[in-house]
């Protein structure tokens, strides 16, 4: 294999000179020389292998991420077939169209900019950005800018690679939510046993007795978040089964008192599994702790009544009786809030508060087809 260089011309492609809308000359970017080494374009041996030109526009027409041409009036010249995965216009649509087709109201002054370090030859790496996609969606995207140079070394153009990392993007966002999540519990939970302990002491006589009532109520907490966490083994994941009485008085057991029953339930009982079991232990939790830190189970006698009915829908109605009065907090709350809305979306339910002050009422309901009063026959 020889390692001298081949050169070679390519014309980009273009459509009408958007920069002179004057004139009905078409536009003609410039020939641009690159050259090649030999050890692509001539392997020893000869035969019929394909020239450097078709085999560096094979490598290009053939790579996942979008690379794109345009002139220094941003207009494109060249489209492969990974920007029209990624962005949705086809090469017919796209050349000869100013690039802005593809770059969102908001983010046009980043084309200035990269047009500015193009005229001055600086190359651009790795730069994360926003982009549209045809359907008008936004995509994050990694983005490499080169100056594209003619036989004579003058600047004429820019090539662009563009990698969606929207996944790396969405990732990322999901490992901060389980992070902000993870915190938001811990902190529940150190309230939840602040509580816990309160109640005993209540009605401990003894150290001993004291000692023995905490650690029963703390291993009841234990087996509530037990009842709701999906049973991970090392080839699946098992999603537990129970009903929702049974989560109601698992979740409040460690709250009741030797002579008041601080949380009760009645209507429908309904069987509850899977994502369902925990996006409602996950939503009573919130109602729980929220009760424990301002409302009815932060007073000694202090109670909550739940009611469940079918209207068509599950409706949940959540009663808090004897506690402080309540008001309404101002703004959008805090992480929990932020929880709770998502949790309730992913149920397709629907959440309402009266914030009357002898107690908080909270309404909570759930279309009959996603909490069903009985188990669908292919579930049984």
């Amino acid at each position: 294999m020889t390692f001298s260089a081949e050169k070679w011309e390519v014309e980009m492609p273009g459509k009408t000179d958007r920069s002179t809308p004057s004139t009905d000359t078409p536009y003609r970017a410039p020939r641009i020389s690159i050259s090649i080494p030999s050890a692509v374009a001539t392997p020893r041996g000869g035969g019929d292998t394909p020239s450097a030109q078709a085999l560096l526009a094979a490598i290009v027409e053939s790579s996942d991420d979008a690379i794109v041409s345009k002139s220094l009036d941003g207009f494109i010249t060249s489209w492969n077939s990974g920007a029209e995965r990624l962005f949705g216009f086809s090469a017919e649509e796209a050349v000869g169209q100013h690039i802005t087709i593809i770059i969102p109201e908001d983010r046009r002054h980043e084309e200035d900019t990269i047009l500015a370090s193009i005229r001055e030859g600086k190359r651009i790496e790795h730069y994360e950005t926003v982009r549209r996609h045809k359907d008008g969606s936004p995509l994050d995207i990694s983005l490499t800018v080169s100056p594209v140079r003619d036989s004579s070394g003058a600047i004429v153009g820019a090539s662009k690679i563009a990698r969606d990392i929207s996944e790396r993007k969405h990732a990322a966002q999901r490992q901060m939510l389980l992070l902000r999540e993870m915190s938001h519990r811990i902190k529940n939970i150190f309230a939840i046993m602040s509580a816990v302990i309160g109640v005993s002491e209540r009605t401990a006589t003894t150290v001993k007795e004291l000692t023995s009532d905490i650690r029963a109520r703390v291993n009841t907490l234990a087996i509530a978040y037990e009842l709701t966490l999906p049973d991970i083994g090392l080839t699946a994941v098992q999603f537990r089964e129970t009903s929702l009485f049974t989560l109601v008085k698992a979740l409040f057991a460690a709250h009741q008192g030797a002579d008041i029953e601080r949380a009760s339930i009645r209507g429908q009982d309904v069987p509850v599994c899977g994502t369902t079991l925990t996006s409602l232990a996950l939503l009573l939790h919130e109602f729980s702790t929220n009760a424990v830190k301002y409302g009815a189970l932060s007073a000694p006698a202090g109670r909550i009544e739940i009611e469940v009915r079918y209207d068509p829908d599950f409706v949940l109605t959540w009663t808090e009786i004897g506690g402080p009065s309540v008001n309404q907090p101002e703004g959008p709350g805090g992480f929990g809030s932020q929880l709770e809305r998502a949790t309730i979306a992913s149920l397709q339910g629907a959440i309402s508060r009266d914030w009357d002050p002898a107690g908080l009422k909270i309404t909570l309901r759930i279309p009959a087809d996603v909490l069903p009063r009985t188990r669908p026959p292919e579930e049984a």
